[in-house]
């Protein structure tokens, strides 16, 4: 657990914080204007957080209310031959902004990564979320990864995929 400034305490999410973690989610994606992609439930979330422990989540209370969460994982890059911290979501209510809070999240998360030996900690932004740019570029100097293209497939392409390497 970490206390740095009065009253907020940020520390691993548990089983407990299931309930919380899916309306963070859920008012992240409303943020995002991604509402309609949003198919985690409860269920899911115990299963992939804390029984087969595919990611984690830390919490970050303000006088013992919920008011940020972060989801992470590691990757493993080959050019470094260590892991890497990836923060896949990080949000802040947006009540709680402009107070810190989000820049105490990175902090405890990049101390995380540094206890785990990882040598770097990424994360994706929105090109649109210009506030969220503003924070990485100016108060955590983050650098941007300009050159690279994400990808990615999912539902029927992801299954199609899959179905295409059992082809011989």
């Amino acid at each position: 657990m970490e206390k740095r400034m009065p009253g907020l305490t940020i520390r691993q999410g548990t089983e407990a914080d299931i309930p919380p973690i899916l309306c963070f989610i859920k008012e992240l994606a409303e943020y995002e204007h991604m509402s309609d992609q949003v198919t985690a439930d409860e269920t899911l979330l115990r299963d992939s957080l804390f029984l087969r422990k595919m990611a984690e989540v830390i919490i970050g209370e303000l006088d013992g209310q919920p008011v940020a969460f972060a989801l992470y994982f590691y990757n493993f890059s080959t050019f470094l031959g260590k892991p890497g911290l990836y923060l896949e979501d990080l949000f802040v209510k947006p009540a709680y902004r402009n107070r810190g809070i989000g820049k105490r999240m990175i902090a405890y998360l990049a101390r995380r990564a540094v206890e785990q030996g990882c040598g770097r900690m990424e994360w994706s932004c929105l090109d649109w979320n210009a506030p969220s740019i503003a924070f990485y570029r100016e108060t955590l100097h983050a650098q941007a990864m300009e050159e690279w293209t994400t990808y990615r497939l999912t539902g029927e392409t992801l299954q199609a995929q899959a179905a295409a390497g059992n082809d011989g």
